[in-house]
């Protein structure tokens, strides 16, 4: 007689589309992509930050001015604080590879296409990476199964990616400072 309690006999299967090696190729293949996408979140932050920052400052200026400046410097206070928010909100669904980034980041990106040059250049290239094949894959709903499943991959960096590091990092450094020598003259 068999037991009631004993562990059921029947063979479990796991079904799977694919196997668990083409999974992680596939993740390898695609993770610099979804670095520069993260990168283009941590852009999205850094400008949102700037941007409400901006938009902070001037609400003193609107409240101290006359009425028809008070009225300018108020609507580009909220502008600023408009877009600081939208811009924060694209840098969480950048960095989070959400599908849903596509259509705000693309009419974002599309408006910075018009500051020319460097606007044109970062614009056309985060237009590059989201519409892309690569980019249409990692921003696809079912590539965060992907993500979930392969924690083991991870993205080694190159030289190269190192040098751009401490070259983007010097040029950074090097504004903070130059905006803080102008901030101490005036």
């Amino acid at each position: 007689m068999e037991s009631p309690y004993a562990p059921p006999r029947t063979e479990v299967a796991d079904h799977r589309d694919v196997s668990d090696n083409e999974v992680v190729a596939l993740r390898e293949a695609h993770i610099r992509h979804e670095i520069q996408l993260k990168s283009v979140g941590t852009l999205y932050y850094l400008g949102g930050a700037l941007a409400l920052v901006a938009g902070v400052v001037m609400i003193p200026v609107y409240l101290d001015a006359d009425a028809a400046f008070g009225e300018m410097i108020g609507l580009f206070a909220l502008i600023y604080l408009g877009a600081g928010a939208l811009s924060i909100a694209l840098g969480y669904g950048f960095r989070r590879l959400q599908p849903w980034v596509r259509i705000p980041g693309a009419l974002l990106s599309g408006i910075g296409l018009l500051a020319i040059p460097i606007g044109t250049i970062v614009n056309a290239w985060i237009l590059y990476l989201m519409f892309c094949e690569k980019g249409r894959t990692v921003l696809a709903p079912e590539y965060r199964a992907i993500v979930i499943a392969t924690p083991e991959v991870r993205y080694r960096r190159t030289i190269g990616d190192w040098i751009a590091v401490i070259v983007i990092g010097g040029l950074l450094l090097g504004v903070i400072v130059l905006m803080a020598l102008a901030g101490l003259r005036g």
